[in-house]
């Protein structure tokens, strides 16, 4: 079963060398959990400063500066995983040093129907390193109904669709829906104490639903991206650069 692991904290202002510093023991994680077949990708974030959100209405597009929510901590990073159950994926997650300071909301995804199928999954191939490129996470936010069964089934599809066109395009890296909020919970590590709160991290009325890990040429091709993806007519597609993590042995 596979989880998306999101970091949250306070945005920190030292540099992003020592960011990556911080990154070295969850990367030897990592490594421990790709010889068992756990361990999906991971990435940290740029500063939510960079952060940009698209919306569109009665076919008009709307651009913004900024993260769909304006909270005290903010989406620094995240991990997808490969766990038995919810409780591996705590335990998992509890061994993240973020943890310790802020807090993980574990989300399980969301299986396809086997009717759907999406393009190989190129998350874990190195990030681009050629100046032309830049990878990007799209994290798509509605609110509860915002799409009925029915309509939820037709976006659904277009979204894979979609994902092909990207992937003969050389811009798909990876994507997936995400279960109801519901299905969440949140893990806070203090003074040696574990605690799990069942819910999201933010209480907003929009929540996160699914994500889209792509590779453009700039922000302008990711925004025009995100404004086809049917997220963006029932919610908010936030668009964040992604940081990419040292290896061990840097």
């Amino acid at each position: 079963m596979k989880f998306m692991l999101l970091i949250y904290g306070a945005e920190l202002h030292e540099s992003a060398q020592w960011r990556q510093q911080s990154m070295r023991h969850p990367l030897s994680l990592s490594d421990e959990l790709k010889n068992q077949g756990k361990w999906i990708t991971a990435s940290l974030l740029h500063s939510v400063a960079t952060a940009t959100s698209v919306r569109v209405r009665d076919g008009q597009r709307h651009v913004s500066d900024g993260p769909y929510a304006e909270t005290a901590q903010q989406l620094g990073g995240y991990c997808i995983i490969d766990a038995d159950n919810r409780d591996e994926a705590l335990d998992i997650a509890s061994r993240l040093p973020a943890a310790q300071q802020g807090t993980i909301e574990i989300r399980p995804l969301l299986p396809l129907p086997e009717s759907l199928t999406l393009p190989e999954d190129r998350a874990s191939q190195p990030a681009s390193t050629e100046a032309d490129f830049k990878d990007y996470i799209v994290l798509l936010y509605a609110e509860a109904g915002a799409w009925p069964a029915d309509e939820h089934a037709v976006a659904l599809a277009e979204s894979v669709q979609i994902c092909h066109q990207l992937h003969a395009a050389g811009q798909f890296l990876s994507a997936a829906p995400l279960q109801p909020p519901a299905t969440a919970a949140c893990l806070r590590i203090r003074h040696g104490s574990r605690a799990v709160v069942d819910g999201p991290f933010a209480e907003t009325k929009e929540q996160l639903g699914g994500y889209f890990l792509i590779r453009v040429r700039n922000l302008d091709e990711a925004i025009a991206i995100a404004a086809r993806i049917p997220g963006s007519r029932r919610g908010t597609a936030e668009i964040r650069p992604l940081l990419p993590l040292v290896t061990t042995n840097a």
